[in-house]
């Protein structure tokens, strides 16, 4: 097999953002299958590269999926490399790159085992409406919404899952109510192209297109390169880019996405040949 499109059980048939990349490439004369990253009879060493698709449980069973890619990563090429993975999984890096002067959503972590005060962490922040998630997680999985009539359950959530996971809280910005989460793919470290991701709050990606085509923006593309280039991403396959703007209009990192990211390449042929075109050549490397 020249390409493993890596997925999950819940997803064998691949996510329909990926179906097209999958065609694309067997129209390229590349051997291609989907297969589930916990898949145990699958010998990992018949696949030239191992791309991450769509390994949308990892963050529940984390400790078992960094194993499973370093064990892959010795037997054929992963894309995106381990160590990449392995920084990219946990959202920690937001301090990193923020300490590098990049402009990120601002975020308070609450580490796993501790008790965090809500209510103080808003009083010391300024914040009268907050996000709380996991520092790992997919798909806004456990992520909710909090202002000050709520902060009781919002205690709660943190209560709830703080004793085992690494948790943050961060303002939530009204911007994602109107222009929206912005994400920018980078393809070979280039800006490909936009979107507009429907937020969590509003339906995600069960209420409707989750993402629609939009402009790249002069000041969006800026910071998403010095992102890309603070996170020594520009030499990757693939990197997506989501910003959030604050009250002032200033976009902010809200994630770099460099593990199993939609690419929204589906309605983009340009970028899905520039895509195929990148996997190719990696994949001539790797023979």
């Amino acid at each position: 097999m020249d390409v493993a499109l890596v997925t999950w059980s819940g997803l064998p048939d691949l996510d329909p953002d990926d179906r097209p990349i999958a065609a694309a490439l067997s129209r390229r004369g590349l051997e291609v299958g989907a297969v589930a990253w916990d898949d145990p009879a699958f010998d990992w060493g018949r696949a030239r590269v191992a791309w991450l698709r769509s390994t949308w449980d990892y963050h529940l069973r984390l400790e078992e999926f960094l194993a499973w890619a370093g064990r892959v990563s010795n037997e054929t090429t992963l894309l995106n490399p381990l160590e990449v993975v392995q920084w990219n999984v946990h959202k920690g890096y937001l301090a990193e790159l923020l300490a590098k002067g990049l402009p990120v959503v601002p975020t308070a972590f609450v580490r796993a085992g501790t008790r965090a005060d809500l209510r103080a962490i808003l009083e010391e922040r300024g914040w009268d409406e907050a996000v709380l998630k996991p520092a790992v997680s997919a798909d806004s999985w456990e992520t909710t919404r909090v202002d000050r009539r709520s902060l009781a359950a919002g205690q709660s959530h943190l209560d709830r899952l703080s004793p085992a996971r690494d948790m943050m809280v961060q303002p939530y910005l009204a911007s994602v109510a109107n222009s929206g989460e912005r994400c920018l793919t980078f393809i070979d470290g280039e800006i490909s192209h936009a979107v507009r991701k429907n937020s969590h709050f509003l339906g995600g990606r069960h209420a409707g297109p989750e993402g629609v085509v939009v402009p790249i923006e002069p000041d969006e593309a800026d910071v998403a390169r010095r992102i890309v280039a603070g996170a020594g991403a520009e030499d990757l396959l693939y990197a997506r880019v989501d910003l959030m703007r604050d009250a002032s209009g200033r976009p902010l990192l809200s994630e770099i996405e460099l593990v199993e990211p939609t690419l929204f390449v589906r309605e983009q042929p340009r970028a899905l040949e520039r895509l195929v075109d990148a996997v190719a050549q990696r994949v001539a490397r790797a023979t």
